[in-house]
């Protein structure tokens, strides 16, 4: 048995200072600096316009928390970093940061006491279009896993609703992967804006089709062989859910799949780990709405009616897709 040590409180005390730093270096961009051969305080302050303190600080700083090296005088990228944090890689993914910590972000955080009194936050301060326009590139890989896997015959028309798009990423990989799909986009005037952008620069724009409104009042139309739901019903308690899936069976041909992507914790409510841990983001930025287990979807679905739920399990993101059969 080891003996008890309490550094580890201190490091948990101080964790917020990890991301607020990496934000910092990512709104300055740094990481693209060093990268570009910027790789002393002193090129870097001449290039970012910043303190030679200041930056030396941060730099030794992000030194420690293992997101660079040094070496000397001169700083270097590490491979997470150079991979993902300089707007140079294809796999850039710092944008990401203004939306999960940004002001807004980070003020809901500090108001959790009162939000775990209540059972929720006091008020909601959630900007969709700052969503949609940062996160995109955390989606890219889950949307091109899902529109591999639902996709099953490419020579057949088909009609696709997109529930809460956002940005856009889940209907236009499928609008990619299968020219003969039209995508139905159900969002916010403003939100649908980026989409159609994103849809636009895809080269897919004369089949994505933008309806404005909310999910749970709008008229879907349809028939669709298939509707989108990701990552939106972990926004909804469950009897809005069933409200919501009930709709979409309504609008979908018969033998037609809604597909659910999100979060799905097991039954023990605490793994696997970034599933479980999100219910806390909930209760800090939605009124009602929580992570539910396979379990609770497959009562909801059941209960709006749809004859069959199964969970996929292969490839990296199956974990976090259900598909229910009209």
């Amino acid at each position: 048995m080891t003996a008890p040590n309490s550094s580890w409180l201190i490091e948990e005390f101080c964790a917020f200072q990890r991301t607020l730093a990496l934000r910092t270096a990512i709104e300055m961009d740094l990481f693209t600096r060093i990268g570009a051969g910027a790789n002393t305080i002193r090129a870097l302050a001449a290039e970012a316009g910043a303190s030679e303190r200041g930056l030396r600080i941060l730099c030794d700083y992000l030194t420690v928390q293992g997101h660079l090296f040094k070496r000397g005088a001169r700083y270097s990228l590490t491979l997470n970093t150079r991979l993902y944090l300089t707007t140079a890689s294809p796999a850039y993914l710092g944008s990401a940061v203004k939306f999960l910590a940004s002001d807004s972000a980070v003020a809901a955080f500090c108001q959790l006491r009162p939000a775990v009194e209540r059972g929720g936050p006091e008020s909601l301060d959630l900007d969709w279009t700052q969503y949609a326009r940062w996160m995109a590139p955390l989606a890219e890989p889950v949307a091109s896993f899902a529109a591999a896997t639902l996709i099953v015959d490419t020579t057949k028309p088909i009609q696709v609703l997109d529930i809460a798009a956002g940005h856009g990423l889940y209907g236009l990989a499928i609008a990619e992967r299968h020219r003969a799909a039209h995508i139905f986009a159900l969002d916010l005037p403003q939100v649908l804006e980026i989409a159609v952008a994103n849809a636009r620069r895809a080269g897919v724009a004369e089949r994505y089709h933008p309806i404005s409104g909310d999910a749970l009042e709008a008229d879907f139309d349809g028939p669709y062989d298939l509707v989108l739901v990701a990552n939106f019903a972990h926004h909804l308690d469950q009897a809005a859910n069933v409200r919501l899936f009930k709709k979409i069976r309504a609008a979908l041909k018969r033998g037609g799949r809604m597909a659910l992507i999100d979060f799905i914790p097991n039954a023990d409510r605490v793994s696997p780990a970034p599933d479980a841990a999100f219910a806390l983001s909930m209760l800090v930025a939605s009124a009602r709405g929580d992570v539910y287990t396979f379990k609770e979807y497959s009562h909801m679905v059941r209960a709006a009616g749809f004859r069959q739920a199964r969970r996929l399990k292969k490839g990296d993101f199956g974990r976090w897709m259900i598909i229910a059969s009209r």
